[in-house]
């Protein structure tokens, strides 16, 4: 495995109609030709994105040179969602049919990669996970009627079935699943509750430590692909849910819902300035109600919690993650990677 990465390239200054803000988004070269689809920012310095052919890239001094390398045996997984702890401690997460959905974690930044788990069921299909220190979640396509959950309590060195309290009760329709677009249609609370967007129902989830509860927001949803791939939540208990049709990319759909009551009560919020579905957001945990909605149409910001949206950039893109300090990234086809500041 060889590593390889150049200095960033090219930096643009983006204006808004928001007073103060103004963010700038620079692009860097992440060593790569794989399409890049999750990101997980450990800190201003240190970022692991992962992608197609088995690729994972990781950056130490905040993008200037990244590292690119491919899992040795992997090359034909997709790495649809990773989580960084440090710069040499990372797991990655492969989403396909059956076996090709797999976890895998390294401890010396890259160099090796050790393999965790294997999806048993052939009928499987991981789609993404989080993790609140070294407790993570990982969510599957339903099986049956209910959503497979896998846990670790140890960062990522083993994983257990988990059937928290309620889990039995929430009965999946026929073909709904999560979309493994980004990573983030699971985001789990300082409290350990696992939120889960789901696809062809529009629902979202709650598995907690306590209890089991389901919400059916105001989004498109009821067609194979459309739905929520996507979910955000900042303290304050606001969450954002986004998503769309993947059938209608030329056309603007009900595809951001907001809760401001931790999930309870949904409406529908503002539509980013591009067509299709959302298949990533984050906010931006130093500047409060503001957020970044990524898409292969392109890239929007809002500062108002979803109710306004400005245009970020029009490429294309698929992954995205903040810092607690506000430095985020956006990753998409073709190795493309761009920071964020506000």
């Amino acid at each position: 495995m060889g590593f390889r990465g150049m200095a960033g390239l090219l930096l643009v200054v983006l204006t808004s109609p928001g007073a103060a803000q103004r963010p700038t988004i620079e692009f860097q070269s992440s060593g790569t030709t794989a399409r890049l689809q999750a990101v997980s920012a450990v800190d201003d310095r240190i970022v692991w994105a992962s992608g197609t052919h088995g690729t994972f890239v990781r950056t130490t001094d905040g993008g200037t040179t990244w590292h690119a390398g491919v899992v040795a045996g992997a090359d034909s997984l997709e790495f649809r969602d990773v989580h960084g702890f440090d710069a040499d401690k990372a797991v990655l997460l492969a989403s396909g049919p059956g076996e090709k959905s797999r976890l895998y974690r390294t401890e010396d930044g890259g160099r090796t990669w050790a393999l965790m788990w294997t999806n048993p069921d052939p009928k499987g299909f991981f789609d993404c996970f989080d993790f609140v220190g070294p407790f993570g979640v990982l969510v599957g396509d339903a099986t049956g009627d209910r959503f497979p959950l896998l846990a670790t309590t140890n960062g990522g060195r083993s994983w257990t079935t988990y059937t928290p309290p309620g889990w039995e009760t929430i009965g999946a329709q026929e073909g709904e699943g999560a979309f493994a677009a980004s990573g983030t249609c699971l985001v789990l609370t300082p409290d350990r509750a696992a939120w889960v967007g789901t696809a062809k129902g529009g629902r979202v989830i709650r598995f907690g430590r306590d209890r089991a509860d389901v919400w059916v927001p105001p989004i498109i949803r009821d067609a194979p692909g459309a739905g929520i791939s996507t979910l955000a939540v900042r303290p304050g208990n606001v969450m954002i849910a986004a998503g769309g049709d993947l059938a209608r990319s030329t056309e603007f759909t009900d595809n951001v819902v907001v809760s401001k009551d931790g999930g309870q009560h949904w409406s529908l919020a503002g539509r980013p300035p591009f067509t299709g579905s959302v298949y990533g957001s984050a906010f931006v945990p130093s500047r409060p109600g503001t957020l970044v909605a990524v898409s292969p149409k392109g890239a929007a910001w809002s500062g108002d919690d979803g109710g306004t949206w400005s245009k970020l950039d029009d490429g294309d893109y698929w992954g995205i993650a903040f810092t607690k300090s506000g430095t985020g990234w956006i990753a998409g086809p073709a190795g493309k990677i761009a920071r964020i500041r506000f």
